[in-house]
C-alpha cells in the first residue's frame, strides 16, 4: 500500500451532526480502516447528498482507498478518453458524481489544499467542456454540416475554441459551482462564402453543448454551464466569429468586461486561436497608464450587487452570504481584481488568473502590506472552505449561512467546530476584519472640507483666481460629469496645499496650465483622489517650475512612476536601467510599439529625475549622470530593435557590427533634460563588402541607411512624442562626411585630417552601444588619439582661434549675467581651456571637464587655486542649467521668475539671495575669462 494512499493521508475529519447516518455508514464501510470509516461517517452525518454518493459508488470507493487521490482523479479522467458518442453524456456525469466524492473526501479528511481541490474540480471541468466540444463537432463534420471539414478537425473544433471565465478560468472551481463560457470561432479558418453555414453549424454545437453538460438524468448532471458573459448576450448568439467579439470590447467593453477578462483561459477546441484572441485583447485588459478609475467602477459594482442582492446592513451570521456579503468571498476578489486592473498593464507579474498568487505578487511588489495580504489570504482559504462545506450539504450552488439553529450546528461540525457558537464568532470577526480592510481601500475615509480656506485667504488677487477656476469647468479635462464630480472633490484639497506654497498665485498659473493641456481627466484625477501625496507634488511642481507643470499636461501618464515602490529611492544606474529597458521591449513584436514604449519608458525616468532634483533627493551633477544614464539605456536597447527591423529587409549588420559614440554632455554624462544627442557611428565591415538580406546593400549604403534608421527611431514623433534629437555633425568631415564611418576610416582621417578642435571633441567620447568587442576597439582607437602627441603650441593657437570666432560669432552680445552657457567666462569657455590641457597633456578616460581641470591643476599646466576655481564656476553654472532646463527651454531671469525657482536655483547654487547670485556670476566670469586668456596665451 502505497504512502501516498488516501487512507494513509487523513489527517483530519468533519465532527459528527447525526449519530444514526454516520452509523449506517460506518456499518456499510466496516471492512475498510478505521480513519477511512470515520472519515466516511462523519461526512455521511453532515451531508445527505454525499451519503448516497458513497452508497451507490461503494464498489469504487473500496477501490480507491488506497490508491493516491492523484492517481484516481488521472485514471477516471483517462476513462473518459475511450467513451463512444452514445456513452459521453452518461459517463461524464458518472465521472463527475465520483470526483466529486473524492474532492470532498480528500478535503474534509485534510490530505488535500484548497487549491488542489479546487484544481481537480477545473480539471474535470475542462475534459468535459473538450470532450462535449470534440464529440459534438465530429457530429457536425460527419453530417457535413462544416464546409471542407475533415474528422481530425474535430479535436480543434474545427476553428471552435471555448474560453473559461471566471473560477474556471482562475483554476478555481468550487464543490457545486457554474461554469462561466465564452464560445467563439476562428473565422479565418474557413472560406468566407462558407460563413453563414459555419456559423449556423457552431451556434448549434454550442446549444447542445450546454445541454449535454447542464441537463439533469438519473445520473446527475455534470455542470450547469453560463454563456451569459459573452459580448452583448441579449443580441448576440451563443457562438460568434472573432473579429466582431474584438470589435465589441475595443469599442464597448466595460470594466466588469475587463476584469472578467483577468481570469480568461482557452480550455478547449482550437486552443492556439483561442490563445491568439486573448493575446490581442490584453489592451483592452490591460491599460498602459495606472488605472485609477477601476476603484470608482468597482465600488459601483460592489454596490449594485449588494442593492440587489439586499445584502445591505449589519453583518449577521444566520442567512449571512459568504460570497456575496460583506466581508465575503467576492470582497477579496474584487479587491485583488481592481488592483490587478489598476497595475497590471504596468507589473506583467500581477496578471495572474489566480486570488492568491495575485494577493502574495501585491504584498512582493509592495503594492499591499504584508500583513494584509496576510489576513485576507487566510480569510479567502477559510471562506472558500465553508462554501464547499455549504455546497456539499446537498449539492447545491448555494453561498448563504442557514437561517436556522439546527443548519447553524449542522455546518459548525461540517467545519469541525464542538461549539456552534464559537463557530459565529470567528466568522463574525473574519467577516469584519475583511469587510474593514477592503472598504477602506475601495471608500478611503473622505477629509473634511469644512475648513478648507477661502479664495480670498489664498490668492493675493482673488478675484483673478476665482475667474480661473471657474473656467476650469470647460477645459478638456473635465468635460465629463464624472471628472467634474471626482474633480470638485479635490478642489479644496488644491486649495489646502497651494495656502502653504510661497506664491499661491504663481501655483495656480500652473496649475492652471497643467489642466488646460489634460486631454482628459477620469483617469488622472482618480488616481490624485487615491493617492493623495501626489497632490502634494503637483502643487509642489506648479509653485516652483511651471514648465514642468504643463510638460505634466501634456504628458500625465509619467505621474504613474510616482506610485511605483522606488520612485523615491536612489536613482538606478546604467546597467540596472538597459536590463530594465531591454526586458520591456521583448515584451512587444511590433517595431511601432517598441519606439513607443521606450518613450514612455524615458519620459517616465526623466521625470523622476526633475522629480529627485526638485525634492533635492539628488544634486545638479547626480541628476546629470542619470540622464546620461537614461540615454544610454536608450541607445543600447534600441540599437538591437533597429538593426533587427532593418536586417528584414537588408540583412544583419556586415562584418563585426557597429557602435554607437556619445559625444559633448552625453558623452562625459552631464546630460539635462532636454539636451540633444552628439553621435557618431562607427562600424567594422571585417573584410565583407556587402549585407546578405533580401535586399542586400554595399557596407558603406548598409551601414548609412542603418544610421538613418537609428535617428528615426529616436526622433521621430509618434503617439508619445520623440526620445531625443540627434547631431552628427561632429562625425568625421562634418556634414560633408559619411553618416556612418569604417573603423579603420576613422582612425585614419584622425590621424592625417581632423582639425584640433575634432580632437578636442573627442576627449568626452564615450562607446554607447554595439557589440563589446567592437565597442573596445572602438574606445582603444579614441584613446589613441588623444594620448597622440600635440603640439602645444598648435593646439592653444587653434583654441585661441576658435574662441575669438565663437565671441565674434555668439558671444560678444551676451550680456544676460544669467546665460550658463555661451559667452566669455562661462561654460563652453571653461570647456575649451579643460579640453585643450586635456589634448595637450594626452588626458584620456577622463571625460568630465570639471574632473579634468582638477588633473591640470595637479599636473600644473593650472595654479591649483585656478583649476579649482574654475571647476567650481563650472559646477556652479552647470548645476544653474540643470534647473534651468527642468523649468523651461529658454534662459530663466529669477527677478522676474516665481518663488519656488528662486528657492530652487538658490538651493542649487548655495547663494543667500538673488543679488548676491547675480554679483557673483558676474564678477567669477570676468575672472575665468581673465584666467582662459592667460593660459591660452602662455608658451
Amino acid at each position: 500500500m502505497a504512502n501516498t494512499a488516501l487512507a494513509h493521508r487523513i489527517s483530519r475529519t468533519p465532527l459528527v451532526f447525526d449519530e444514526r447516518a454516520a452509523s449506517e455508514i460506518s456499518d456499510q464501510f466496516s471492512y475498510l480502516s478505521g480513519p477511512v470509516r470515520e472519515l466516511l461517517g462523519a461526512t455521511a452525518s453532515c451531508s445527505g447528498y454525499l451519503a448516497r454518493s458513497m452508497q451507490r459508488e461503494e464498489t469504487w470507493l473500496r477501490e480507491i482507498v488506497d490508491a493516491s487521490p492523484e492517481e484516481t482523479l488521472a485514471t477516471t479522467l483517462a476513462t473518459l478518453n475511450n467513451v463512444g458518442s452514445d456513452r459521453m453524456a452518461t459517463e461524464l456525469r458518472i465521472a463527475k458524481r465520483r470526483i466529486a466524492l473524492l474532492a470532498a473526501l480528500a478535503d474534509l479528511g485534510g490530505a488535500w489544499s484548497l487549491l488542489e481541490v479546487t484544481g481537480a474540480l477545473t480539471q474535470l471541468a475542462d475534459r468535459a467542456v473538450q470532450l462535449s466540444l470534440q464529440t459534438l463537432v465530429a457530429a457536425e463534420i460527419e453530417r457535413g454540416k462544416i464546409p471542407n471539414a475533415k474528422p481530425e478537425d474535430a479535436v480543434e473544433g474545427a476553428g471552435m475554441f471555448v474560453v473559461a471565465m471566471g473560477k474556471m478560468g482562475a483554476g478555481e472551481l468550487n464543490y457545486s459551482s457554474d461554469i462561466d463560457l465564452i464560445v467563439l470561432f476562428d473565422e479565418t479558418r474557413h472560406d468566407p462564402d462558407d460563413y453563414a453555414a459555419v456559423r449556423k453549424s457552431f451556434i448549434r454545437v454550442t446549444q447542445k453543448m450546454v445541454t449535454m453538460l447542464s441537463k439533469i438524468s438519473g445520473e446527475g448532471y455534470v455542470f450547469r454551464t453560463d454563456l451569459r458573459l459573452r459580448p452583448d448576450p441579449s443580441v448576440t448568439p451563443v457562438c460568434i466569429a472573432t473579429e466582431p467579439a474584438e470589435h465589441y470590447y475595443e469599442s464597448l467593453g466595460r470594466t466588469w468586461e475587463r476584469s472578467a477578462f483577468i481570469k480568461a483561459r482557452v480550455c478547449a477546441g482550437a486552443i492556439d486561436a483561442g490563445n491568439a484572441f486573448l493575446e490581442r485583447l490584453k489592451p483592452f485588459v490591460w491599460r498602459r497608464h495606472l488605472d485609477y478609475a477601476a476603484i470608482h467602477d468597482a465600488h459601483d459594482m460592489r454596490k449594485r450587487i449588494r442593492t440587489h442582492k439586499g445584502l445591505t446592513g449589519p453583518i449577521q451570521i444566520p442567512g449571512h452570504d459568504v460570497k456575496l456579503g460583506q466581508g465575503g468571498i467576492r470582497e477579496i476578489e474584487f479587491f485583488t481584481q481592481t488592483r490587478q486592473l489598476i497595475l497590471g498593464g504596468r507589473e506583467p507579474d500581477l496578471r495572474d488568473r489566480r486570488t492568491l498568487p495575485t494577493l502574495n505578487a501585491l504584498a512582493e511588489h509592495g503594492w499591499v502590506g504584508q500583513e494584509t495580504v496576510e489576513i485576507l489570504r487566510d480569510a479567502y482559504v477559510e471562506h472558500r472552505n465553508l462554501e464547499h462545506r455549504l455546497q456539499m450539504v446537498d449539492d447545491a450552488q448555494t453561498q448563504t449561512m442557514p437561517t436556522n439553529a439546527e443548519g447553524l450546528d449542522r455546518i459548525a461540525r461540517f467545519s469541525g467546530y464542538g461549539d456552534t457558537e464559537a463557530f459565529r464568532e470567528d466568522l463574525l470577526q473574519r467577516f469584519e476584519q475583511v469587510h474593514g480592510l477592503t472598504e477602506d481601500f475601495f471608500t478611503p475615509d473622505q477629509p473634511n472640507h469644512s475648513d478648507a480656506p477661502s479664495p480670498e485667504e489664498v490668492f493675493k488677487d482673488p478675484e483673478r483666481a476665482v475667474d480661473i477656476m471657474t473656467d476650469w469647468q470647460r477645459l478638456p479635462a473635465l468635460r465629463t460629469s464624472r471628472a467634474r464630480s471626482i474633480f470638485n472633490r479635490l478642489q479644496p484639497e488644491f486649495m489646502s496645499r497651494m495656502a502653504e506654497v510661497q506664491d499661491p498665485d504663481e501655483a495656480l498659473r500652473s496649475l492652471d496650465a497643467f489642466l488646460s493641456h489634460l486631454p482628459a481627466g477620469v483617469q488622472l484625477f482618480s488616481m490624485m483622489e487615491a493617492n493623495p501625496p501626489l497632490l502634494d507634488l503637483l502643487v509642489d511642481i506648479c509653485g516652483t517650475t511651471p514648465d514642468l507643470a504643463r510638460y505634466l499636461g501634456r504628458n500625465p501618464a509619467v505621474l504613474d512612476a510616482v506610485l511605483s515602490q522606488d520612485f523615491f529611492q536612489p536613482l538606478p544606474g546604467v546597467r540596472d536601467l538597459t536590463l530594465d529597458l531591454i526586458k520591456i521591449l521583448e515584451a512587444y513584436d511590433d517595431y511601432e510599439t517598441v519606439l513607443n514604449a521606450a518613450r514612455i519608458w524615458m519620459k517616465e525616468h526623466h521625470f523622476r529625475i526633475g522629480v529627485h532634483l526638485l525634492r533635492g533627493i539628488a544634486d545638479s551633477q547626480e541628476a546629470g549622470i542619470s540622464y546620461s544614464a537614461v540615454a544610454e539605456a536608450v541607445l543600447a536597447a534600441i540599437l538591437p530593435k533597429v538593426e533587427d527591423e532593418f536586417a528584414k529587409r537588408h540583412g544583419a549588420p556586415p562584418g563585426a557590427g557597429a557602435t554607437i559614440v556619445a559625444m559633448g554632455k552625453a558623452g562625459s554624462r552631464e546630460m539635462t533634460v532636454s539636451s540633444d544627442l552628439d553621435l557618431i557611428m562607427i562600424y567594422d565591415a571585417d573584410g565583407e563588402t556587402e549585407s546578405d538580406g533580401k535586399r542586400p546593400l554595399a557596407v558603406p549604403t548598409y551601414y548609412a541607411r542603418l544610421t538613418q534608421a537609428v535617428i528615426s527611431a529616436l526622433t521621430a514623433q509618434m503617439a508619445d512624442g520623440m526620445l531625443y534629437k540627434v547631431d552628427m555633425r561632429l562625425r568625421p568631415s562634418g556634414k560633408q562626411g559619411p553618416l556612418a564611418t569604417s573603423l579603420e576610416a576613422f582612425r585614419n582621417y584622425q590621424k592625417s585630417d581632423a582639425w584640433t578642435w575634432e580632437h578636442m571633441a573627442l576627449t568626452r567620447a564615450r562607446v554607447l552601444a554595439g557589440p563589446p568587442e567592437l565597442r573596445q576597439r572602438v574606445t582603444e582607437a579614441i584613446a589613441e588619439v588623444i594620448k597622440r602627441a600635440h603640439d602645444p603650441e598648435k593646439v592653444l593657437e587653434d583654441a585661441r582661434d576658435m574662441r575669438r570666432r565663437l565671441s565674434e560669432a555668439h558671444w560678444k552680445d551676451i550680456t544676460d549675467p544669467w546665460t550658463c552657457k555661451r559667452g566669455s567666462g562661462r561654460m563652453m569657455d571653461i570647456e575649451l581651456l579643460a579640453q585643450s590641457g586635456a589634448l595637450i597633456h594626452n588626458i584620456s578616460g577622463v571625460r568630465r571637464p570639471s574632473a579634468i581641470l582638477d588633473r591640470l591643476g595637479k599636473l600644473g599646466w593650472l595654479a591649483r587655486e585656478q583649476a579649482t576655481f574654475l571647476r567650481d564656476c563650472l559646477e556652479r553654472l552647470g548645476a544653474m542649467q540643470q534647473v534651468a532646463r527642468l523649468a523651461s527651454d529658454r534662459t530663466i531671469d529669477p527677478t522676474t521668475a516665481g518663488q519656488g525657482y528662486v528657492r530652487l536655483i538658490l538651493t542649487r547654487t548655495g547663494a543667500p539671495d538673488v543679488d548676491t547670485l547675480r554679483s557673483t556670476l558676474v564678477d567669477d566670469a570676468g575672472k575665468c575669462a581673465e584666467i582662459i586668456e592667460t593660459r591660452l596665451a602662455q608658451p
